[in-house]
């Protein structure tokens, strides 16, 4: 992409940017110790595969058909933290459990720190933006905080806002979002690269002005390097 304006500010996106969720089965297999329910290898392999059909893994895979009562709510999922959580509670209903206190123990798993593996250059490609004076947000259609997330991996240290749709009750592409985030890094968006893997979402960036640089969505271990280039369009 050509960028024709000095960059002083860059907005990543956080699932399947700067970090990615865990498989379905190390997800489920969490829940299931947490809430001590036992449950075979074979029958958790089979089970984790329906919940990830169903989309009911946040930063997983969307889901292969969307219930009827749930399709109006999926559509803004993020812009509320506990719309948030009943829309995805509601799709890993659709798969039975042995226990009921497992559909909230996997949506507790998938906000702690050990269901996300940064990329491998997530680190590196901050402290050196940091480094170089760089601004740098993250922005993200979530209905949690992921700040911890962020803290227990070491990459906080490196960002100077967060902005998080459930937090402002708008989502990515809304244009007033991406204003607001750069109001936080106190650039001009014209100034700001947006990072991030939906070309949608993402890429709605554009519209007030920002460059856009998209990335693979990959499992952690298949996308090494995705993110260096950010380094080559920056000042």
């Amino acid at each position: 992409m050509a960028v024709m304006t000095t960059i002083t500010g860059v907005l990543f996106d956080f699932s399947g940017t700067l970090l990615h969720i865990e498989p379905a089965e190390s997800w489920l297999r969490a829940a299931l110790t947490a809430s001590g329910t036992a449950m075979d290898e074979a029958e958790l392999a089979r089970r984790a595969a329906a919940l990830e059909r169903a989309g009911a893994l946040p930063g997983g895979a969307p889901p292969v058909e969307i219930p009827a009562d749930l399709a109006g709510q999926w559509e803004i999922r993020d812009r509320d933290a506990r719309l948030h959580r009943a829309v995805y509670t509601g799709l890993a209903r659709q798969v039975p459990l042995p226990a009921p206190e497992l559909y909230d123990a996997l949506y507790e798993r998938h906000k702690t720190a050990e269901a996300w593996r940064p990329y491998p250059d997530a680190a590196e490609v901050l402290a050196e933006l940091h480094r170089r004076g760089i601004r740098i947000g993250v922005l993200s259609n979530i209905g949690w905080d992921l700040r911890p997330v962020l803290r227990a991996h070491g990459l906080d240290r490196y960002v100077d806002t967060c902005v998080l749709s459930c937090e402002h009750g708008l989502q990515k592409p809304d244009p007033q979002l991406f204003a607001l985030a750069c109001r936080e890094l106190g650039l001009a968006p014209s100034t700001v690269l947006m990072v991030g893997d939906d070309r949608t979402a993402d890429g709605g960036a554009t519209a007030v002005g920002c460059a856009f640089l998209p990335v693979e969505r990959l499992p952690a271990d298949g996308r090494p390097d995705g993110l260096r280039p950010v380094l080559d369009l920056v000042g």
